[in-house]
C-alpha cells in the first residue's frame, strides 16, 4: 500500500526564485515540487501539494489533512515564528509530520530561530535546501512503516 504524504507550502513560497538566493537558492516551487515528486517515486510515496499564502487555508488544509495524508511534510514559510493556529491545527491533525526549511533558520535573525510546529514533529530539518525534503519524505516513510509494522504485530 502506497503511503500518502502531503506537502505544505506556507506563505511566500510561492515566490521561490525571486527570493534571496543566499537563503532560498534559485529553483521554484514548482522545480521544488517536481524534485519531491521524484523523491517521493522512489520511496513508493504517493504525494500530494498545497501553498497559500492565507493562514485560515492552511489551518483548514490541516483541518482536513487525518482525511487525505498518512503523513505530512510542512514549511509554514514566516508562520513557522508566529502563528499559533497553525500550531494547534497541526496538533489536532495528529499525523506524523516532518517540518522542513530551505534556508537555516539557526544561522538567521533571531525571530526566525524560534520554531512554534517543531515540537509536534517527528523531525525539523533546515538549511539543506531541496535535499531537506527527501530527507524529510525519508523519515516518514520509516515513521510509516514502523507504526505499519506495530499494527501488524497488535
Amino acid at each position: 500500500m502506497r503511503k500518502r504524504i502531503e506537502v505544505l507550502h506556507g506563505v511566500n513560497l510561492d515566490m521561490l526564485g525571486s527570493r534571496p538566493a543566499e537563503h532560498y537558492g534559485t529553483f521554484t516551487l514548482s522545480e521544488l515540487e517536481n524534485a519531491i515528486e521524484g523523491f517521493a517515486h522512489e520511496l513508493d510515496l504517493e504525494v500530494k501539494f498545497f501553498q497559500t499564502n492565507h493562514e485560515g487555508e492552511y489551518v483548514e488544509r490541516l483541518h482536513r489533512a487525518p482525511e487525505m495524508a498518512d503523513g505530512l511534510i510542512v514549511n509554514p514559510g514566516a508562520w513557522t515564528h508566529y502563528s499559533y493556529a497553525i500550531r494547534d491545527a497541526l496538533e489536532i491533525s495528529s499525523l506524523p509530520t516532518a517540518e522542513v526549511h530551505i534556508s537555516d533558520l539557526s544561522k538567521r535573525e533571531a525571530w526566525r530561530q524560534v520554531s512554534l510546529v517543531s515540537e509536534l514533529c517527528t523531525v525539523s530539518i533546515g538549511g539543506r535546501g531541496i535535499e531537506g525534503y527527501r530527507e524529510a519524505l525519508q523519515v516518514l516513510k520509516q515513521t510509516l512503516d514502523s507504526a505499519a509494522g506495530n499494527e501488524a504485530r497488535a
